[in-house]
């Protein structure tokens, strides 16, 4: 049986733009996304960034000068970029990264306007940054 649509566009390049910190990513339907290094690491899907349900997002902050060091391919459907700051939990599924670079300019509004909400500046270090129990998370405590 003939497979419907093509539900996402896959990838047919990938290259990864160090010096300006963008990943270059082309698709099967002709187009050709160039994705700061940094608005990948403030939507990373992993546990971590995006808390275990709605509205547990943590924001990220301090990422505006992350690097990747390193891009692992997990089978055909997703990579695992490792980034400067040891972050590697994050699986960028090809449908994630069309939709983040197809529409980067409504993920940055939305990031900029939940900066303004916290009252936190972009380039705040993250809580917790320097060591100091970063881990622990706020994963059950809510509010006793």
């Amino acid at each position: 049986m003939a497979r419907a649509s093509n539900p996402s566009p896959q990838p047919t390049a990938l290259t990864l733009h160090q010096a300006s910190r963008v990943l270059e990513i082309g698709f099967d339907d002709g187009s050709v996304y160039r994705i700061p290094f940094e608005l990948l690491r403030i939507h990373s899907p992993s546990a971590e960034v995006q808390g275990h349900g709605p509205g547990q997002e943590i924001l990220q902050t301090g990422k505006r000068d992350v690097n990747i060091v390193a891009i692992e391919p997990i089978g055909n459907y997703a990579i695992k970029p490792v980034f400067s700051d040891g972050h590697e939990t994050g699986l960028y599924s090809w449908g994630l990264l069309y939709q983040l670079g197809s529409q980067q300019d409504a993920h940055w509004q939305r990031y900029f306007e939940r900066l303004a909400a916290a009252g936190v500046d972009r380039d705040a270090p993250m809580p917790g940054a320097d060591g100091a129990g970063g881990a622990g998370g706020a994963c059950g405590h809510h509010g006793h």
